[in-house]
């Protein structure tokens, strides 16, 4: 099997690379001038230069490519200029599809995200495949863009490509480059910078078992079809009492209310993100999302696919040995 992935550089792409290197594939993965190549140093892989933004760059990389996972994506709660999230997410997966085609791909795997599902109807009950959802909905540029992405997927796949989807949860352990927003919550509580927290929830999910995951649709997932690749409901609190577990550390006890936590959120867009140029701790969008507890089933893959949920204990340790291992904690 010689299978193109896209995001092998960062968390779950190299994670989807590590698995499909391990069942004996022949990878060729995508990555860009700029981007660090720790996460795939150790991988026997053929790297090609190129960028989603720029189709011309995609069809050559992937000929003779059986499999394509796209995982890649512009995945920032906050951002000076949202052309570019809409330009790599939605322009770039349409790009990777017709490039696919051109090529003779025959399966495209479409890495989305839990956040394009129906919470606006869920109130706390875990959200599936089935509830509806309309654009105006979706809270903050990289959620509209990733809805957006996962519309031109759906409907590629329902038009004769074959092409499916995932949409991961929130997934947590090793090789959390970047890191993402979930891995900034472990490595604030690290750091003891989390001295209070809101009432919001989400849920985790080993990021190896989502790797699995990609593998397990590109053998048995229908064509235009959607699947969560999940794990355990958390509480913001009960994430933060883990953790408390597992690194000795204490868990804020100090609850805020999302009045507050919205308050500070426009005071460091405005000074950090508009006057200083960077990216805020806190963003308007963060908060807003963090009124839905973004809890989610994964039925559908566990049935369909043979995806299997596992304990995020494990995840969750691997992740701080791996942030205190690669220099992220003093």
């Amino acid at each position: 099997m010689k299978a193109f992935v896209t995001g092998a550089t960062g968390f779950v792409g190299s994670h989807v690379a590590k698995q499909l290197a391990a069942r004996g594939a022949e990878l060729r993965l995508l990555v860009r001038p700029t981007s660090r190549k720790d996460n795939i140093a150790e991988l026997n892989a053929d790297l090609v230069t190129g960028d989603l933004r720029d189709p011309a760059s995609l069809q050559g990389a992937m000929q003779g490519c059986e499999f394509v996972f796209h995982v890649a994506a512009d995945y920032r709660l906050w951002t000076p200029d949202p052309k570019e999230m809409y330009a790599a997410n939605v322009e770039g997966t349409r790009a990777i599809i017709e490039a696919a085609q051109k090529a003779g791909v025959r399966r495209v795997v479409y890495c989305s995200s839990v956040a394009t599902m129906g919470f606006a109807t869920s109130n706390g009950r875990p959200v599936t495949e089935a509830d509806p959802v309309a654009l105006p909905e979706i809270i903050g540029h990289y959620k509209r863009s990733k809805f957006m992405a996962e519309q031109v997927a759906l409907e590629a796949g329902k038009n004769g490509a074959n092409v499916v989807v995932v949409n991961p949860t929130t997934p947590v352990g090793e090789q959390d480059i970047k890191p993402t927003p979930t891995g900034r919550i472990i490595l604030d509580s690290l750091k003891r910078n989390f001295p209070a927290y809101v009432d919001t929830g989400l849920n985790l999910a080993d990021v190896t078992e989502v790797a699995n995951g990609h593998i397990a649709a590109m053998e048995r997932a229908v064509p235009g079809e959607r699947y969560i690749l999940g794990g355990q409901d958390f509480t913001l609190k009960q994430l933060l009492d883990k953790l408390s577990e597992i690194t000795g550390l204490p868990s804020p006890t100090m609850k805020v209310p999302h009045s507050l936590a919205l308050g500070f959120a426009v005071f460091d867009e405005i000074f950090t993100g508009r006057i200083r140029g960077k990216e805020p701790r806190a963003t308007i969008d963060a908060v807003r999302m963090g009124r839905k507890k973004m809890f989610a089933s994964s039925a559908k893959a566990e049935r369909e696919l043979g995806y299997k949920i596992v304990p995020v204990d494990n995840a969750l340790r691997r992740a701080v040995d791996w942030f205190k291992s690669n220099g992220y904690v003093a």
